[in-house]
């Protein structure tokens, strides 16, 4: 039989860390003499209070390490516990939400996709809007520390290649996260500093410049304004587009850079694919801002980058309404999402690795059609990929395809039209933000949205986060039973 208390201890312990970073909206409504400080600390009180007796009440059960049902479960469950505590000061304080929107919103912040159902945030407390970036914050590190510690070992969707890159502590995933999450920790927060003290140089607002700096390592892009960051359009564009590209790095090769080993971070094959791949998005869209529409070469340059950036990393930034661009645009925004950033770093979507292994093994399958008695093999970086990372790659991709086609169906069955249930259903799955169209286009926001489409694409932003399998395994009658 399963034993549920390791599992059960590692969520209470997580819940209580939540509980905990409550206190600092609590503290920041009390200086601007707002009423909704009380909303968080009661918030804090019965997050903590029920984390506490959760981790207590499974203490005795806690091993060095976890079974690989275990850390399925784990994995899943973490990202369905924190958004339901996470949401209980936006059902109690200024924004009033519902439990669904609630939800929504936590589980958006938390997987780091960056969709909204709150209009307003203007005028919203400081408190509200910080809530917001903490929970876009932690779950950027959390996906990191998942995406290295935990899909490796579950062999999903081909990150088993990535096993044991920079850490030597193999063998027990509890050890080994923590060992990881030290490390990972101190980059994270070193960048997160580093993008205020930039912020704030190019003229932000301390508060401003502390919540965007957290949306933007994390690559969630929440934003205090209904303008998001069009508000702040300038110079503060480019350095937001050089802290995105490199949250949506691999931190592996940061770890090693700061071990004194900085040669992998510049022979990455997929660092090099991903901003070669930019590089050629943003002269192509520079291109025809220039030509087709009035816009300046620098203008063009700037909107093209920091927005061609902002939805290839799944951050979903807007500083224009890309949707005025033209249909040829606004279809190169929509396949862009689909790419996402390096393995192992807060960048969503499908990764740039799964798609340079799925060309090299279509390569070389093409040569061996053409020379039927030669040898040929797939290799990544040198080195030869096992017959078990193909086929988990691209099984990868068939239920990468499946899911967003199931996803998209369901949101149309709710009443949406065809291009919101189609965008909705990329963006949730790949965790991307802003869709397409008047109503969750870069413009507008998802509270229009029915009830039932929200519990969809909550469902599909879950999923996309935890790359698919790791949630489906789950539902298989043999993971209960084995």
């Amino acid at each position: 039989m399963l034993d549920l208390r390791p599992v059960g201890y590692v969520i209470g312990l997580l819940v209580v860390i939540l509980g905990a970073m409550m206190l600092f909206p609590l503290l920041v409504d009390l200086m601007d003499g707002r009423g909704e400080w009380h909303v968080f600390l009661e918030s804090a009180l019965f997050t903590i209070l029920v984390g506490g007796l959760l981790a207590l009440s499974c203490a005795n059960g806690v091993r060095e390490g976890l079974s690989i049902r275990q850390t399925f479960l784990l994995t899943t469950m973490v990202w369905v516990a924190l958004p339901l505590f996470g949401a209980i000061p936006l059902m109690l304080g200024a924004t009033e939400l519902r439990f669904v929107d609630a939800f929504f919103e936590a589980m958006s912040g938390l997987t780091t996709t960056g969709s909204t159902v709150i209009s307003g945030l203007d005028d919203l407390p400081r408190g509200l809007l910080l809530w917001r970036g903490i929970l876009q914050w932690l779950g950027g590190i959390g996906i990191i520390v998942v995406a290295m510690v935990f899909l490796p070992e579950l062999r999903v969707g081909g990150m088993q290649i990535f096993r044991s890159e920079a850490f030597e502590t193999m063998g027990k995933i509890l050890p080994r996260a923590q060992a990881i999450a030290k490390q990972i920790s101190l980059i994270y927060v070193s960048l997160t500093l580093a993008c205020v003290l930039v912020y704030m140089v190019l003229g932000m607002g301390p508060f401003d410049a502390l919540v965007h700096a957290m949306t933007t390592m994390s690559t969630g892009g929440f934003s205090n304004y209904d303008a998001s960051f069009g508000t702040f359009s300038g110079p503060a564009e480019y350095a937001a587009s050089f802290f995105m590209i490199a949250a949506a790095l691999p931190f592996v090769r940061y770890v090693q850079l700061v071990n004194g080993h900085g040669v992998p971070l510049f022979r990455d094959s997929q660092i090099r694919v991903f901003m070669m791949t930019i590089g050629v998005l943003v002269a192509v869209t520079s291109g025809v801002l220039v030509t087709v529409f009035p816009h300046h070469p620098e203008q063009a340059f700037r909107e093209a980058l920091f927005n061609i950036t902002s939805i290839i990393s799944g951050t979903g930034y807007a500083s224009v309404d890309y949707m005025q661009w033209g249909s040829f645009l606004i279809m190169v925004f929509f396949f862009i999402g689909l790419i996402g950033g390096c393995a192992g770093s807060t960048a969503c979507s499908v990764k740039i690795f799964r798609y340079r292994l799925l060309f090299a093994s279509s390569r070389a399958q093409i040569q061996r059609i053409r020379s039927p008695h030669g040898v040929f093999l797939t290799r990544y970086d040198g080195r030869r990929v096992d017959a078990e990372v193909l086929s988990s790659v691209i099984s990868f991709f068939m239920f990468f395809v499946v899911t967003l086609g199931m996803v998209a169906w369901a949101l149309a069955l709710t009443g949406l039209d065809f291009v919101t249930s189609l965008s909705g259903a990329a963006t949730a799955v790949g965790n991307i933000g802003p869709g397409l169209g008047d109503t969750i286009g870069p413009a507008g926001n998802f509270s229009t949205l029915n009830d039932p489409a929200k519990w969809i694409l909550s469902a599909a932003m879950l999923i996309g986060r935890l790359e698919l399998m790791a949630v489906y395994a789950m539902l298989t009658v043999r993971f209960w039973r084995s």
